[in-house]
């Protein structure tokens, strides 16, 4: 057996910004290498972020990721990291090629790389293209056929990306047969709700199939709809668990592995076989140093606990909040705080995620609003120590009323709306990006306001179940003066419990409450996941116990409400189908479930 540490980068890059992308490279191999690392990988994509949806269209794009891919080569061996094998994830195309009918102009590839001693050594390309839920890939890149095997310290390293670990054949298979001793996989992989036990027994199959230990690196951050939570692994060829880094943060897991050494039969060269799954891969063998380490000391692994449920989705929208408003370029945000359960819950993730001087409440008390619902808003501020102001309503709707005669739900949305031009114009006099509070199970039945309350430019709790934000609340009240990456530390619980306690309401009409419009949550939402999440029609909703009179009118207002999500501002995905880039459904279309 020979001795490899290797480092696994789980770093956040943003997408387009090449410059900031290299310099984290740079900056985390440092880190490697101050750890004494033999070998550090990054994600996928790394050095352009991820995803590039259609910027992978654009040739100039491709050719400045390019430009910085060899860059990056040249300034880790200038600041004397030349000699530590750096694997990342990049854009790339062919050098040549011909441009083939159905297939994306340009020819780019979501590749890899290894830098070494100044240059690129040697490039491939991700084979398994997704083509499902949130993933395109198969519309803007051509599929790569090579399998890297590179050896280090006399072990050979093989090297895929993220699909290719979930689909049978291809890189894996080929790694197996390539006798490699180690496989590295670059990811970017978002979180979905359970999704890191899914990946670790994928991680831990893969790794017997291919007879070799498994290195698992995933990108963490947030980049528009989606989260990526990171908990990158190392397992061995038995599948059990080596090592585990923490989720949802930046972090260098490095781990000291033993690993067989390669066959000295197996030489550089290229070698084309089957991918046993109707294509063929070319293993790319080259060697970097030929010979195992000396026998050095080992650190011991580090296998990071994983959060629990509830955790691991509040911090989700932590992240997911924090980079979408930094990412583009704010720095404070501004919402409605109405006393109920939503936007408490959305000034809390607030709060965690870019510190309550950074957050901004507005109150907006109407003619129907109740008195708790200004003075716990109020008690909420205090907890927190967010800024707020109050802007009573009242007179602005009067003054509407005075000039146009609205009756019934025309006139109930005239104070959602006006609502929302306070909160706009608050934003555009100061900079501050609107939150708007919706959760899943009102948009789902389209009970909002368009241009109120749907209104603002990002929805922290746009995939959560009114049910879940009520579970989130009641966790985070929890977490008081705990010590966890993602949150603030408030001194005391920093939701008021009569928040939480009471029956939700909207507040349009005199004594409304939302049960006049819905169903109880804790029949609706399991409803609405059934529908919503998992496909599934009416006969089969009924069949799974949901009562037949509820289930027509629920997908009644689901399938009518289409036109109010498209133009609901993006939100954190957490759950397996979100309203965004997961579910598309026309807006116009005649068929309904059942006739």
């Amino acid at each position: 057996m020979a001795q490899l540490r290797i480092a696994l980068a789980q770093v956040n890059p943003t997408v387009g910004d090449l410059g900031g992308n290299a310099d984290l490279i740079v900056e985390w191999a440092g880190r490697a290498a101050a750890a004494g690392a033999h070998l550090v990988a990054f994600p996928e994509m790394m050095l352009t972020g991820y995803p590039v949806e259609d910027l992978a269209l654009r040739g100039s794009f491709v050719e400045a990721s390019r430009r910085a891919l060899e860059r990056v080569a040249v300034r880790l061996a200038d600041e004397g990291l030349g000699d530590l094998p750096v694997v990342t994830g990049h854009l790339d195309r062919p050098p040549v090629g011909l441009v083939r009918a159905g297939q994306p102009s340009g020819l780019p590839l979501n590749a890899a790389a290894w830098l070494h001693g100044g240059e690129v050594l040697v490039r491939s390309a991700k084979h398994h293209l997704p083509n499902y839920g949130v993933f395109d890939e198969y519309r803007v890149f051509v599929r790569g056929d090579r399998l890297p095997v590179v050896r280090v310290h006399g072990v050979d390293v093989a090297t895929a990306i993220c699909e290719d670990l979930w689909q049978d054949g291809g890189p894996v298979s080929v790694a197996g047969e390539a006798g490699a001793g180690l496989l590295l996989v670059l990811n970017a992989s978002p979180y979905e709700r359970d999704k890191d036990d899914v990946r670790l027994d994928l991680c831990a199959g893969r790794a017997r199939e291919a007879g070799c230990t498994l290195a698992y690196v995933n990108m963490v951050g947030g980049q528009d709809e989606l989260v990526f939570d990171g908990d990158s692994v190392i397992v061995g060829p038995d599948g059990s668990l080596l090592a585990r880094a923490p989720q949802f943060v930046e972090h260098l897991l490095v781990a000291d592995v033993a690993l067989p050494a390669a066959d000295p039969a197996a030489e550089p060269g290229r070698t084309p076989v089957d991918a046993h799954d109707g294509t063929t891969i070319t293993i790319d063998r080259l060697s970097l140093s030929a010979d195992p380490l000396p026998a050095y000391p080992v650190e011991p692994q580090t296998v990071a606990e994983p959060l629990d449920a509830l955790a691991e989705i509040y911090a989700a929208l932590v992240l997911g909040t924090r980079d979408y408003v930094r990412k583009n370029g704010f720095r404070s945000v501004i919402l409605g705080l109405s006393g109920g359960i939503d936007s408490a819950l959305v000034a809390t993730i607030a709060s965690d995620a870019l510190g309550p001087e950074n957050v901004h409440a507005v109150l907006l008390p109407s003619r129907y609003s109740s008195e708790g619902s200004v003075t716990d808003a109020e008690d909420l501020v205090k907890r927190q120590g967010i800024g707020s102001r109050i802007v009573p309503i009242a007179g602005m709707v009067e003054a509407f009323e005075a000039e146009l005669d609205l009756h019934g739900l025309a006139a109930e949305n005239l104070q959602a709306r006006i609502r929302a031009n306070v909160w706009m114009g608050l934003s555009n006099e100061h900079g501050h990006l609107v939150l708007t509070g919706g959760n899943k199970s009102e948009l789902a039945t389209g009970y909002s306001t368009l241009y109120g309350d749907s209104a603002g430019g990002f929805g922290p709790i746009k995939d959560v179940f009114k049910t879940t934000v009520w579970d989130l609340a009641r966790w985070r009240n929890t977490q008081a003066g705990v010590d966890l990456p993602f949150l603030h530390p408030f001194a005391q619980e920093p939701i008021p419990q009569v928040i939480i306690d009471k029956e939700p309401s909207a507040e349009l009409r005199p004594g409304q409450r939302d049960s006049d419009s819905l169903p109880d949550y804790s029949v609706l939402d399991p409803l609405l996941a059934d529908y919503v999440e998992h496909d599934m029609g009416r006969d089969a909703l009924v069949a799974a116990g949901h009562d037949p009179a509820l289930v027509d009118r629920v997908i009644r207002l689901v399938d009518l409400a289409e036109y109010k999500r498209r133009q609901y501002p993006p939100g954190p995905k957490i759950t397996p189908k979100n309203f965004g880039r997961d579910r598309r459904l026309p807006i116009t279309t005649r068929w309904r479930e059942g006739g």
